[in-house]
């Protein structure tokens, strides 16, 4: 009979009591002879009969006598790696068992205990560097498991503990451990439940606390290059948890605090999270020319804006990261190329799909606090860098329409329209039309195209307003050669009238899916022009766009 098959009878048995323990004893004595071949047969034979026994409860599971077995067999692993005193023996189990038994944390507390017990006895009896590599290892096998999440909880709580153990080159150990660990993060949290990723962040946030005590003990440039690669750790595991857990949990807001802590530690302020903090340029510090770290750090610009953001949601968590929120808020009013890097990275927040729509909302407040009637920064048109900033600004505009689009909450989708006007107004007049017809021509929805339009509108009723005081002198301000800050009244408005009225692909509009799109500049253009006084001043040049317009708007009405 198999040793495979003495499973099946009861562990309890003295037969299968000494199969285990002869294949213990066989690894004993062909790793004390050095007989590679021999001794990774045993432990393949080990790891079979494990692997049997995981599977006899995974398919009993209300079958206490199978687990009881399994239990047992676990535990008198435990007691044959705790009393051996062959390094070699422990050494080479070292490479294969964590694996093995990190697969039984799932069962129960009992088995989770039991198997970290066996990691622990692994990590005091061989070297830290040596048990960083293995657990690492181990780690990286979860995306063989079913249970991943589960399974991923203990060679995390294995790592926090090595960390402080090691003594030597500590940045060069966590940099080639970091991106394993974040790897795994980043897979387990977007296929499991908040129940399963409560153990594992915990974990996670136990090695931000090991490094940091690490970080503690160093000095000079090592410090400074760990404490960097502790603030890109930190801020990935901010935004997964922010992604994992639910905004709501209590778990949720106890690892947001610890993160918070830590975040301060390494130095990262809220005001230079939003508007210096550079990924790319802090990650090549920390990993020089390799090119592949970048994958592993896929979040941590999400993770800068969402520790901004939790303080903004928490007085707690400002606390904890020693932050003033008003006095950082005050700042960005009063400089507006601060402001625009703010809005730049709290583009992230928004448009992440999977942020909870909590979050989403308390951005859109915090953009109001900074964009809504509270600006008082230099906003000399004249000495704007504008094309630095358009590439941030065009997107966080986009991922405020989004969140008008798709939150299912009205009160955020009447905050989003705020802020989304409230950033329109921040950008030059000079440049405002260009981003508004780059809106325009960069939506698919008919809802939202007529909304822009009508901000088109009423961008031009602004600047009629803004005449009105000199209206003898309207014909010079209506000539952009001479007077070029007039940005909305030029043949370009109607050019934007007729790409939504006439399709660059040809035809007629498509309805009833354009309805909102199309009939919106047919009865709020027309009728704007009509009731302008300087209608024929202004489309005296441009008769055959003009009459483009009301064609068309003939044709639609019959």
């Amino acid at each position: 009979m198999s040793l495979i098959s003495e499973v099946d009878v009861s562990f309890e048995s003295s037969e299968a009591h000494n199969n285990l323990r002869n294949i213990l004893h066989s690894c004993s004595k062909f790793a004390q002879v050095g007989d590679l071949n021999e001794t990774g047969n045993a432990i393949s034979e080990l790891l079979n009969l494990l692997d049997s026994l995981l599977d006899a409860v995974l398919s009993e599971p209300e079958n206490e006598h199978v687990e009881n077995n399994a239990f047992r067999a676990l535990a008198e692993i435990h007691r044959y790696i705790s009393s051996s005193t062959d390094q070699e023996v422990v050494d080479a189990l070292s490479f294969e068992l964590p694996k093995a038994v990190s697969k039984f944390a799932s069962i129960s507390s009992r088995f989770f205990d039991k198997a970290d017990s066996i990691i622990d006895q692994f990590i005091t009896k061989c070297g830290p560097r040596d048990m960083l590599s293995i657990l690492c290892n181990t780690l990286g096998y979860s995306s063989e498991m079913t249970k991943a999440a589960s399974y991923s909880v203990l060679p995390l709580a294995g790592l926090s503990k090595v960390f402080v153990l090691i003594k030597r080159r500590q940045f060069e150990q966590a940099k080639e451990a970091i991106p394993v660990i974040l790897n795994v993060l980043t897979a387990v949290s977007l296929e499991s439940d908040d129940e399963e990723l409560e153990g594992v962040f915990e974990r996670a946030v136990e090695i931000a606390n090991s490094i940091y005590e690490v970080c503690n003990k160093l000095e000079g440039v090592a410090k400074e290059k760990l404490q960097s690669l502790l603030g890109l750790y930190v801020l990935q595991c901010l935004a997964l948890v922010s992604v994992s857990l639910s905004y709501q949990a209590s778990s949720c807001h106890s690892l947001v605090l610890q993160l918070s802590q830590i975040s301060s530690y390494c130095g990262l302020s809220y005001l230079s999270l939003l508007t210096t903090y550079d990924v790319e340029t802090v990650a090549g510090s920390v990993f020089g020319e390799d090119g592949d770290y970048m994958g592993c750090l896929s979040h941590v610009k999400h993770g800068a804006a969402l520790s901004v953001i939790w303080g903004h949601v928490s007085e707690e968590v400002a606390h904890t990261a020693k932050e003033d929120l008003i006095a950082i808020k005050d700042e960005l009013c009063n400089n507006r190329f601060e402001r625009w890097q703010a809005i730049g990275t709290l583009r992230h927040v928004l448009s992440f799909v999977n942020i909870p729509w909590e979050l989403k909302k308390h951005t859109i407040d915090f953009l109001l606090c900074i964009t809504d009637g509270g600006i008082s920064g230099n906003n000399d048109d004249k000495h704007v860098e504008w094309s630095s900033y358009t590439p941030m600004l065009f997107s966080a505009l986009q991922a405020v329409k989004m969140v008008i689009m798709y939150t299912p909450d009205p009160e955020i989708r009447k905050k989003s329209f705020a802020a989304l006007k409230g950033v329109l107004a921040d950008i030059p007049i000079s440049q405002r039309f260009d981003i508004l017809k780059a809106l325009i021509t960069n939506t698919d929805s008919s809802s939202m195209i007529a909304i822009f339009m009508d901000l088109v509108r009423k961008e031009m009723h602004t600047e009629v307003c803004s005449w009105t005081s000199i209206v003898n002198n309207v014909p010079q301000l209506l000539d952009s050669e001479i007077h070029p800050d007039v940005s909305f009244w030029t043949p370009n408005v109607l050019e934007l009238v007729e790409l939504v009225l006439r399709p660059p692909q040809g035809g007629p509009p498509s309805l009833p899916e354009q309805s909102d799109a199309v009939s919106f500049p047919f009865h709020k253009f027309s009728s704007f022009f009509n009731a302008c006084s300087l209608k024929c001043i202004f489309l005296k040049k441009h008769s055959a766009l003009f009459s483009f317009l009301y064609s068309v708007l003939h044709c639609f009405k019959s």
